[in-house]
């Protein structure tokens, strides 16, 4: 039972293409549960009796279905060596995932008999943290995680950079328009709300330079913001690259049939 279940719900355990039966399943009630936690946060739809009634029993059903699921695979961890004995099992409940599925679990029998709007509030919105189980699916999601972890040193000088011309930004900034408006430019934190803002190509408009020498440095930052935000884009671009290539080359290799390598005729 336990080979079963690992089999059922551990993508690793499962030797053929695409996911198991349990966990289709287990994807479509990640995504029904994560839509009733939306909607549930809508006053008008909690007014309604009958939708009222089913977002209920939806939670309930739901809390049990995954913590029946998250039981499950704890048990069914021991079938890898890692994860063998009680040692073992503690171990596997640490890893981001298990963790991912008791903070989803544990809101709803939280909020469970309590009035308080806040509680209740919060404790819906913590369970749509089951919908980042759907990475553990995803052969995609895992590739992805490989691209940014061979880049990581790459995209670690890039947010460096971004960190400086930050800071720079709004130390000139604060320097330059400090007199003229205190309210937004008065300090160095308070600039930096405007660097934030420049940097990220939003542009809000809330606050922005009016001295010459202001608009000078914001618009040098605008520009350094194109160059910072195109640089970290191309990296994840050639990393996303190389891995889905290689993934691809590795797939095509596994389909391939051995050459013959018997004598020659």
């Amino acid at each position: 039972m336990r080979a079963f279940l690992y089999r059922q719900l551990f993508p690793r355990g499962w030797f053929h293409a695409g996911l198991s039966p349990a966990n289709k399943i287990l994807f479509a009630a990640i995504l029904i549960a994560v839509t009733i936690a939306i909607l549930e946060t809508e006053p008008t739809l909690n007014r309604d009796p009958v939708l009222a009634e089913i977002f209920r029993a939806g939670d309930w059903l739901f809390a049990l279905l995954f913590s029946a699921e998250y039981l499950a695979r704890v048990w069914a961890a021991g079938e890898e060596p890692r994860y063998a004995e009680w040692r073992g099992r503690l171990r596997y409940m640490r890893q981001p995932f298990p963790l991912i599925d008791l903070i989803a679990i544990i809101p709803f029998f939280i909020s469970l008999g309590t009035n308080d709007a806040f509680v209740v509030r919060l404790a819906r919105l913590l369970r749509i943290l089951t919908l980042a189980r759907l990475g553990e699916f995803s052969e995609a999601a895992m590739l992805m995680g490989r691209a940014l972890a061979v880049r990581r040193f790459e995209l670690l000088l890039s947010f460096s950079m971004a960190m400086g011309v930050l800071i720079i930004a709004a130390t000139l900034l604060h320097m330059m328009e400090a007199e003229a408006q205190p309210a937004a430019f008065g300090s160095i934190p308070r600039a930096m709300w405007w660097s934030v803002v420049t940097l990220a190509t939003v542009g809000y408009g809330d606050v922005y330079p009016t001295t010459v020498m202001g608009k000078i440095v914001g618009g040098i930052t605008a520009i350094s913001a194109v160059v910072l935000i195109a640089m970290p884009t191309g990296m994840l671009a050639a990393a996303f690259s190389e891995v889905f290539q290689a993934h691809a080359k590795r797939m095509r290799e596994d389909d391939d049939p051995p050459p013959p390598t018997g004598p020659p005729s």
